[in-house]
């Protein structure tokens, strides 16, 4: 009897090919993230527009209970003579330091090329024309269109649990190494895919909670301050903010951390893909791209 020496070798099944991922779409905002989010958009321009008409009238920043002019100011936009060539000149004048701001601050230029004197263009103002009680009566107005349309987000990001669960940063997510990395990706502009891009990055949820719970308030309360109605109330927020002209000066650069809070938003919202946000935050739905495979 003969034993075959030949190895017994079953024949191998044909390779099956790799399944690719596929693009996942979730349900990402809901509608009153999504409602509070354009309300309060329109809300902060109109309050931004009414506030540099203002801010036009006195054009100056102090520090204390006290403002008027001859008083020293650390920040002011004004429009001075050249003597030479009789023109106006915007100077922006910071902590002592003057600036030619021509163009942008102090002066502009009307549709006919004449120069127009204005701590901020008529064009980024509102109302557009003079007065004063106008002015202040929009941004008044705005101001608690915002304390409503906020209370409104706050009170449903605390029972329904969307701040602990997508604003709230998680332990590890404070590391210094975690947070470095995060922001060294968002340098390269580097879209989140896969799990990541189911929940905010620990950059976005910062910034978020810093304006949520930091530079909204702080505005509401140094808006609060300003008014003498208010203060007669509530004398403790002089205490707070040092000041009718501290907290007036408070208002303006928590306004302008703002407006830099939302052109970081925006050039966000188009290198991470425009329309993939846009629809989300007005279906809701977002779309997951597959992780990159290596």
């Amino acid at each position: 009897m003969m034993v075959s020496s030949e190895p017994n070798i079953e024949p191998k099944s044909p390779a099956q090919p790799l399944a690719t991922p596929t693009r996942e779409v979730m349900y990402r905002h809901t509608i009153v993230v999504r409602l509070t989010h354009w309300i309060n958009a329109l809300i902060l321009v109109l309050l931004l527009m009414s506030g540099l008409r203002l801010f036009n009238y006195h054009p100056a920043l102090y520090w204390g209970n006290y403002g008027y002019r001859g008083l020293p100011s650390f920040f002011s936009i004004a429009a001075l003579e050249d003597i030479e060539t009789d023109e106006p000149v915007g100077v922006t004048t910071i902590a002592g330091h003057n600036f030619i701001t021509t163009g942008v601050l102090g002066v502009a230029y009307d549709a006919e090329g004449e120069p127009v004197s204005g701590a901020f263009p008529n064009w980024a103002t509102l109302p557009g024309g003079p007065g004063l009680a106008l002015a202040r009566d929009w941004h008044f107005a705005m101001a608690w269109l915002l304390v409503l349309n906020g209370l409104v987000y706050l009170l449903f990001g605390l029972l329904s649990g969307h701040f602990r669960r997508d604003l709230i940063p998680a332990g590890g997510e404070l590391r210094p190494r975690h947070i470095l990395a995060d922001i060294w990706s968002h340098i390269r502009l580097r879209r989140p895919r896969g799990e990541a891009a189911r929940r905010y990055n620990v950059s976005q949820k910062l910034a978020y909670v810093l304006v949520v719970f930091g530079l909204l308030p702080a505005m509401v309360l140094t808006g609060l301050t300003m008014s003498p109605a208010v203060t007669a109330a509530m004398p403790f927020l002089f205490d707070l903010f040092g000041g009718r002209q501290s907290a007036r000066t408070i208002h303006f650069l928590v306004a302008n951390l703002l407006v830099l809070f939302v052109l970081v938003h925006v050039i966000q919202v188009i290198v991470t893909g425009v329309f993939n946000n846009m629809r989300a935050m007005i279906t809701g739905r977002y779309a997951i791209r597959p992780e990159e495979t290596k």
